[in-house]
Parts: C-alpha cells; structure tokens; sequence
C-alpha cells in the first residue's frame, strides 16, 4: 500500500508539474535547467535556483505534440531539447529562439531519443516502436543511417564511443560509434522479465559497462568486457520488493523498477520503483546507500544533474496496476533533492 504523503521526503516540488503521467526527465548536461516529457502531450522546462538552502524551480516555456512525450534530451551545448512522442514524431525545441520543428520521423511512437557528440560528428539518435535506431543530422529530412532490430526499442543510453539500446523481449544492442555506429554486440538481459531502463557508467573516465532495470524488482549491472571471468562489474540484485516477514506469512510485493541512472561524478547510481520509492546504491560495494520513504504514487523516471547534488524524480501513475487504479484527480509532481553526500561511495 501507498502512504498518503505526497512528498514525504521533504523534496523541492518543481512549480507546475504536467497535467498527466510523467515520462522523461532530463537536466542540461551545461546548467540547472530541467525538461520533462508527459502524456498530456507537452515538454516543459523550468530553472532550479538556490536560494540559500532552499531551491527555487522557475517554469520557463513549454512545447506541444501531437501525442503523448515518451522521451527528451539535451544538445550537448544545452541551447537545444529533442522530445520523442507517440505522434511519431521527435522534434527541436530551440530554446534560444523558442522554435519547435520536426527533426526525425518513424512509422510508430518514438521511445529514446539521445545526442551523439563525438569528435568528428554530431548526430541524433532515436529509438522507435516500429523496431529501428536511426541516426538524424538535424539539418536533413532523411536519417544518416537506420539500424533495423529484431524489436522496439525501450531505453537507450549514449555516453560516447558506445550506446546501449534495450528491446523488448530482453534483447540488449551494444554500439559502437565511432565513425560509423554499428552493433558491436547483441545480448539477453541477465533479467527474466520486460526490461525498463538502460543507464552506462563510467570507469576511469570512460564508459565500462551498463545497468539494466525490469519490472520484476531487479537490475543488472553488466561489464562491456566480457573477457573477465567472474569480474564484479556482472550481477543481478533485487529492489523495490516489499520487506519480507520473518515467518514468510505474507507474499512478498515485487514491483516494476522504471528508472536506473548513475551518478556522474561518484559512479554509484539510482533507482525509481512502482513501490513509490527511490534508492541510491554503490555497485562496487553491492551495498543500498540509502532508501527513501514511500511516496503516495508510483515514480515513474529520474536524473541527476551534470555536477550530481541534484537527484529529480518523477512522481506520477505508470499503469502497473491498470486503468482502475487510475485517479484522474491525482496530481502529478517533480521533485528535487540536493543529494549532498548521499551518493558518495561506501569508504573501502
């Protein structure tokens, strides 16, 4: 069961939240702005401010689709935001000149949408339904390439030379991109059930391998070099479960996890439940940092900012429990928490 507090974490509330459930949330990767994509069809940014020790969220300007927003993300400058939708459509929110233009297109709703910046090209890339990646120069109507898969695409991450996309039926697509994307490698997830989110995290200042999250309480960390027997990049661990009794009378609760992302400076991560919880953990120790209180509704994404004391989740109905369980008169909410130190490593 869900507590009644909206906010029991004693969070920011961003002032005016979507009128819908949120889908996406993403910070510039250059200064505190946030957007989030909805399903009541916009994408809206606001800026977070310190004020002493309080923040303060400013609603700057707002973009309409067609359909429902399923993804968003920055240019690596910060002036630009990409929104994917189910109108089938990714569009450019110029926020400069506050121009909203369609820049890709597919033949079914947009899931992932992720800038490429690498040293001798910069590109978009989305992830789609209708089972294709593509590659888009902003400035053309055709995509540079198109990568067709086995099934649609869920989640995608980049950190550059490498992009990991995940698809239905527990497929996991390993790019490379430099030059040329292609698939390096194709895995099934060490998961048993319907994957949600995909994040890459860093070793030594390059991308070392992925986190994976799926709908039956459990993520996966998993190394991009294989060649190393039992490393310790390479488990399974169980979270958003409800607490086990110690006679084992009641049944445990396990729920969708819908958001994994790791932290950019301390390399430990996060991750957001249907349980209404989020939790922080150090994957190098295999240890939770910390666990928040449960909020009255299901969290449906997260992020960090790009220095990492902002941690934003989003808390709204996913649908994991069908439309009876849906209250229309449910506000939906974004908070922000300054993190301090919480996502530090456990010390060795």
């Amino acid at each position: 069961m869900f507590s009644s507090a909206h906010n029991p974490n004693k969070d920011h509330e961003v002032t005016q939240p979507p009128n819908d459930s949120i889908s996406s949330v993403g910070f510039s990767p250059t200064a505190d702005f946030l957007v989030a994509g909805s399903w009541d069809n916009c994408v809206r940014c606001w800026e977070v401010k310190q004020s002493g020790t309080m923040l303060q969220s400013e609603p700057k300007a707002e973009q309409q689709h067609a359909g429902p927003v399923l993804g968003v993300c920055w240019s690596a400058d910060g002036t630009k935001v990409f929104s994917g939708s189910c109108d089938k459509s990714v569009k450019m929110w110029d926020l400069n000149s506050n121009s909203f233009t369609q820049v890709a297109a597919h033949d079914a709703p947009v899931k992932s949408v992720n800038w490429v910046q690498a040293p001798n090209y910069q590109c978009l890339m989305t992830g789609s339904w209708d089972k294709t990646l593509k590659f888009w120069d902003t400035r053309q109507a055709t995509p540079m390439m198109t990568i067709n898969f086995e099934e649609r695409v869920y989640a995608s991450d980049v950190i550059y030379p490498v992009a990991v996309s995940v698809l239905a039926g527990r497929k996991i697509k390993i790019l490379n991109l430099e030059n040329h994307p292609a698939v390096h490698n194709t895995m099934e997830a060490n998961l048993r059930y319907q994957l949600r989110d995909v994040s890459i995290f860093k070793k030594d200042g390059k991308p070392a391998g992925f986190g994976v999250c799926s709908i039956e309480g459990r993520a996966a960390i998993e190394p991009f070099d294989n060649s190393v027997p039992n490393s310790k990049d390479k488990f399974t661990f169980k979270c958003h479960r409800s607490a086990v009794q110690n006679d084992y009378s009641k049944p445990q609760d396990i729920y969708a996890v819908n958001g994994i992302k790791f932290h950019p400076i301390h390399g430990t991560l996060a991750t957001v439940g249907s349980d209404g919880k989020f939790s922080f953990w150090d994957k190098d120790a295999r240890t939770k940092l910390k666990g928040s209180e449960q909020l009255n509704n299901t969290i449906t994404c997260c992020d960090f900012n790009h220095t990492g004391v902002y941690f934003a989740y989003a808390s709204s109905y996913d649908w994991s429990k069908g439309h009876e369980f849906h209250n229309p008169q449910q506000k939906n909410y974004i908070f922000i928490r300054q993190v301090k130190d919480e996502l530090k490593p456990r010390k060795k």
